[in-house]
């Protein structure tokens, strides 16, 4: 793999961590944990591809079998991925003192969403080229990073709510696998070409939403008023 293939895999990933940094306004999250959310989303990459190539062997994924491909999707796709970035939020992150706001349970969730995105667009583009890791750069990225703020908002905002708090926190997952399996769903199935469209409107929904939650967050912040004392 060249540099510059490699470059166009790791950069929007890395823009979205910035980003995700700089959407923190009022307080920001030490680098060190930051980092190590990057760098657990690099390693779950693995046991993931691992645990999704075992379901395939079960036929699971028939691109001619709506039932079966939506089965997979779900539960074989958008389960095993979302469940293993939620597990690395809620081991390592939740129990943080740094994790002090609603706010910061998008900002991690994107970090270690960003550390798998970033580790999968590497072995596209080692696999398929340039021309599948530019598609993926304004599709499959924003996708992921989409999802990550569905789990990091309602994570965040259960870790502060006073009751009903686990109810939002699963509620989180729920949605990030429901959406992330929906969107694998429309794009692998062969069965309707216009189905496949969908992805792009589920793309464009998810980005939209994902705006709201964090401006949601933003503007809950407790630290808008008041900054953190030293």
């Amino acid at each position: 793999m060249d540099f510059l293939l490699f470059g166009a895999a790791i950069l929007p990933g890395v823009l979205i961590c910035i980003w995700a940094y700089r959407m923190d306004k009022y307080e920001k999250e030490p680098l060190r944990h930051l980092l190590a959310c990057l760098l657990l989303g690099v390693f779950i990459t693995w046991p993931t591809y691992h645990l999704e190539s075992a379901i395939q062997n079960w036929r699971w994924n028939d691109q001619f079998h709506l039932g079966w491909l939506f089965a997979f999707s779900v539960g074989g796709v958008g389960l095993v991925e979302e469940g293993a970035k939620f597990l690395v939020l809620m081991g390592y992150v939740y129990p943080r003192k740094a994790f002090n706001e609603p706010l910061d349970g998008i900002v991690y969730a994107l970090l270690i969403s960003m550390g798998f995105a970033i580790t999968e667009n590497i072995l596209y583009a080692y696999h398929f080229g340039m021309h599948t890791t530019l598609v993926r750069a304004f599709t499959a990225i924003p996708a992921h990073a989409s999802f990550a703020v569905f789990m990091g908002y309602y994570v965040g905002k259960g870790k502060f709510e006073p009751r009903g708090g686990n109810r939002l926190i699963w509620a989180g997952l729920f949605l990030a696998v429901v959406a992330h399996g929906l969107y694998d769903f429309f794009l692998l199935q062969k069965l309707y070409e216009l189905l496949a469209t969908f992805s792009l409107v589920l793309l464009w929904v998810s980005i939209r939403y994902a705006r709201h939650l964090i401006a949601l967050h933003q503007e809950q912040s407790p630290f808008r008023r008041f900054p953190p004392t030293v």
